[in-house]
This record gives C-alpha cells, structure tokens and sequence, in this order.
C-alpha cells in the first residue's frame, strides 16, 4: 500500500531529501513551502501523514498544527525542529501534534518515525471496528464515529488529542493511568519530561465536561499515581 504525505518545509534541499527517501518505504510525498500553501493543500487532499517544519514564512508551523487539529478528520503530524526550540516542541506536542524530530536528522530516523505512526494508526483500526461506537457516561455522551462529545445534550468542542484522551479513559473507567501511560498510549511516544503535556490537556478537558473543578466526576486524580476515569452509572 502506498501512503500519501505532505512535505511541510521552505527549505527547498530538505524538502526533496525527504520526498525521495520516503520512496523506500512506499510513501508518495507532496511539498508546501510555508504555511498558506500547506493548509490549502491539505483541504484538496487525503493526506495519512504531515511532516511539519516549525519554522515556515507567512504562517507558522504552531499555527499549521493548531488548525490541522480544529479540523474533524485526524492525521499524524510529525514535527521538525532546531536543537534549541525546546518550548517549541513542547507547545507543537500540546497542540497535537504525534512526535518530533530535530534538525539535523538522520534519514534512517525520519523514515522510523513515519513507519511508526503509521503502525501505531494500523493498529487501532481493528479495535475500532470491534468496539462500540458510542460511550455513555453520566451526562456525558461520546460518539466515537463522528467524534462528537454531548454533556447535558450541549455538544462539547474537543480538541482531537482532548478527544483522544477522554475516549481512552471512558473506555477504562477505573482504570488508574499514570501520566507516562498515557503519554505512550494516547501520543504514542515516549520521552520523559513531557508530562505536563498530559497535565495541560486533562485541565483543558476538565474545565470542558466537570460541573465541579474541585470536585471532578469524570477525570479524577489519583495523588501520587496519575488519573482515572470515574466509575459512573448510566
């Protein structure tokens, strides 16, 4: 199967790197130049996977990734970034995006990093077939399919990893994870120190579906361990 990804990258020489050696894993590779272009692109395309520069003209990467992830259909996006743009990463990480890698990368890496997001999206899909498709909890009413989430019958507007994450705790409710946990098996990845990924979009998640923030009913924490889903009836 060939896959299909978008190249976003101003520097030219980087770009053509990529778009040749993708070619060995079966992988077909447009290019977008700065942000604008990408953006438009995406909208006339099916891509199953964006390699995003961080620093592009006219719109940057942060923004790209922001409005890549508003968007209802979901693909991995794979960042690039300089050794020195730490806070970068950890806000291009909190807005969506899948993984990084920094520049200068080692191909074999890149081409490792594209394989894994795709093996990672292999394989949710047959679970996702088998799994109901919606998920009742208290007042709150998850639709999987559609990704849509009800509180109270008010739709909710989730981010897609906001998304992410409630459905992976609901389908486990009691279930205690502990940030790390859910770094691997919601992000995908695992690197250490970015936990307070996970703390930022619990919060933004909270102050969406609990009535009570000091008193949380769906997303509880466990001090000392992590967070688990309430147990709640129907």
């Amino acid at each position: 199967m060939t896959h299909k990804i978008l190249i976003v990258e101003d520097n030219a020489d980087i770009a053509r790197l990529i778009q040749l050696n993708v070619k060995d894993i079966n992988c077909k590779a447009d290019i977008a130049d700065d942000g604008i272009q990408a953006l438009d692109m995406f909208a006339m395309n099916h891509y199953e996977l964006v390699i995003l520069d961080l620093m592009l003209p006219g719109i940057d990467g942060l923004e790209v990734c922001r409005q890549l992830r508003s968007k209802a259909a979901y693909v991995p996006i794979l960042m690039l970034t300089s050794k020195s743009s730490e806070l970068d990463r950890v806000v291009g990480l909190e807005l969506g995006a899948d993984d990084y890698i920094t520049k200068p990368f080692s191909i074999l890496e890149l081409l490792a990093r594209i394989k894994s997001q795709f093996r990672r999206i292999e394989a949710v899909k047959p679970a996702a077939i088998e799994e109901a498709s919606c998920i009742q909890a208290g007042d709150l009413y998850i639709d999987i399919n559609r990704r849509q989430v009800l509180n109270d019958g008010k739709e909710v507007a989730l981010t897609a990893k906001e998304f992410d994450l409630l459905v992976h705790f609901s389908k486990n409710p009691g279930r205690v994870y502990s940030r790390m946990q859910l770094l691997e098996q919601v992000w995908g990845y695992q690197y250490e120190g970015y936990e307070h990924t996970v703390n930022s979009h619990i919060n933004r998640l909270r102050t969406k579906i609990e009535a009570d923030l000091n008193n949380p009913r769906y997303i509880q924490t466990v001090w000392g361990v992590g967070y688990r889903f309430g147990e709640i009836e129907q």
